[in-house]
This record gives structure tokens, C-alpha cells and sequence, in this order.
């Protein structure tokens, strides 16, 4: 239920699965975009109003924004019989108890969130993919059967950590994603052409992705801070003051790894990353 990056993606690889996909139920405002109607036309499913019409479907699984479930949740438990209906949201920060107007209503309910990223372009597939799961055991039951179809792997999240659960998911993605933002920044203060950025940083990015997932943060870890070399991040630190943000990130990053990663001339790293200079 909502196209979204992650409802096409899932409208798209259900069918593969061998799941047949009936509705794509859209809110009034996106029911007419050109996304919506040719996702629903590429899986043959019926394109509805959200919550203008029942959903003779067994299973309804909701990929709308977090802000949006608990409201759709309480709009949709008034328009039909949810009693042996099995509902999903997909969001990684929110528990199945945001869907607790259906629960009431007879539905069960799970939160299933896959560990991936979504975005505008050709949708991943789920083949390796972790759900976390949470919710109703009858619902987990049945997600679990879903997700080994797709051929992901489920992980059961309880919902007192579900926050941080999602926490764990950003470092993972959009916060590398916006320190690659910050590379960027730096690369354009040092002179380096954007065309350049990329060909000069993949191997190196590549190569350290490579060595965490061989080995651990630790054995991965090299440059100045694991060489002890604190005149380099000195002068790091000063140059980086012709890109503020970059430095502030760096900084954090910096203290991160004197806390957590192996460091030489510890205390005399933390000085400096202290210094107001």
C-alpha cells in the first residue's frame, strides 16, 4: 500500500515470489501520478483510494512515511472487517503498536522492515536482504514465510529497541551517505574537479569496505590516528577550516575512533581534537 520507493520495490518482487499483488491502495494526493498508475498497470494490480473502499486482500502491508501510519492506521480500521487480516508496516523506528486500531479491529499486526536502501532508480532486490521483525506472532509468522520466500533472512527486534534499531540502519546508509557529502566538500576545497572525485576515492572505498568485511573495524582501521601522527591531524584540522561542516565531521569521526578504534598517542589525539584552535 503506497507506491513509494520501498512499496514498488516490494510490489516488485512479490510476484516473483509467487505472491499475487491485488491493490496498490495510494492517498488522494499521489493516486494520479505517473509513478503510481504505471506501477499499477507493471504488476496488474488494482489502483485504489486509500481508504475510499475495502481491501479483499489477506495480507495489506503499508509503505507510507512513519509520520503517516499511525493516522492511516486509525482512517482504514473504520472502513471494513479486519477480523483474519494480517497488516505490516515497514517502518525501522515505529512498533506494530502503531497499528494497534487494526489490532483492535480483529487484524493481526507486525512491523517488518527490511535492512535496505531505497531509492529513485531500478528497485534492489531482496535476495540477502535482513527484515527485522516485531509484532503479533501470527503476523511474524507469516512475514517470516514471506521473507524466506524473497529470499532475505528475519532477525527479531524487540520493541523496546526499536529506535535504535534504526539507528544502527542509518550509520549503515544515509550517514555514509552524507559523510561521502563531506568528502565531496573537501575534495572541491582542495582543488579536485567533481569528475575526479569519484574515480579517485572508489578503489580507496572500496578497498576499506573490503578489509571491514573481512576482518572488523579495527584491523580496517589505518592513517594518521592508528599511526599516532598528530602533527598531520594538526595540520588537518587547521586547513580544514576553510570547510567548517567538513571539519565539525571530522572532528566527531576523529573522536569516535580515539574512543573506539586502536589509536596511538591517545591522550595526546584527544589534546588536539580538544583545541579550540
Amino acid at each position: 500500500m503506497g507506491p513509494g520507493n520501498l512499496g514498488t520495490a516490494l510490489a516488485l518482487t512479490l510476484p516473483s515470489a509467487g505472491y499475487v499483488v491485488k491493490f496498490i491502495a495510494a492517498r488522494p494526493k499521489s493516486i494520479a501520478s505517473r509513478e503510481t498508475t504505471g506501477l499499477a498497470r507493471r504488476v496488474q494490480a488494482r489502483l485504489v483510494a486509500l481508504g475510499k473502499e475495502p481491501l479483499d486482500s489477506d495480507l495489506i502491508w503499508i509503505t507510507i512515511p512513519d509520520d503517516a501510519i499511525a493516522a492511516t492506521a486509525l482512517r482504514l480500521a473504520r472502513t471494513q472487517d479486519w477480523r483474519g487480516k494480517i497488516v505490516f508496516h515497514s517502518s525501522g523506528a515505529l512498533t506494530s503498536d502503531d497499528l494497534a486500531p487494526l489490532r483492535e479491529q480483529g487484524a493481526k499486526v507486525a512491523s517488518v522492515h527490511p535492512g535496505m536502501t531505497f531509492v529513485r532508480g531500478p528497485a534492489p532486490q531482496m535476495r540477502g536482504v535482513a527484515f527485522a521483525l516485531e509484532g503479533d506472532p501470527a503476523a511474524v509468522r507469516v512475514a517470516k514465510r514471506i521473507v524466506q520466500d524473497l529470499g532475505g533472512t528475519t532477525y527479531a527486534i524487540d520493541k523496546r529497541n526499536k529506535v535504535l534499531y534504526h539507528a544502527f540502519g542509518s550509520f549503515a546508509s544515509p550517514l555514509v551517505i552524507a559523510l561521502m557529502a563531506s568528502l565531496e566538500r573537501v575534495a572541491q576545497a582542495a582543488g579536485i574537479r567533481s569528475d575526479d572525485v569519484k574515480a579517485m576515492m572508489v578503489p580507496l572505498l572500496v578497498q576499506t569496505l573490503r578489509n571491514y568485511l573481512q576482518h572488523d573495524a579495527a584491523s580496517a582501521f589505518s592513517g594518521p590516528l592508528v599511526r599516532g601522527d598528530v602533527a598531520t591531524v594538526r595540520r588537518h584540522l587547521e586547513e580544514l577550516k576553510a570547510v567548517p561542516e567538513a571539519r565539525a565531521v571530522y572532528i566527531a569521526l576523529a573522536n569516535a575512533a580515539v574512543k573506539n578504534l586502536p589509536v596511538k598517542n591517545r591522550k595526546a589525539m584527544e589534546r588536539e581534537l580538544k583545541s579550540p584552535r
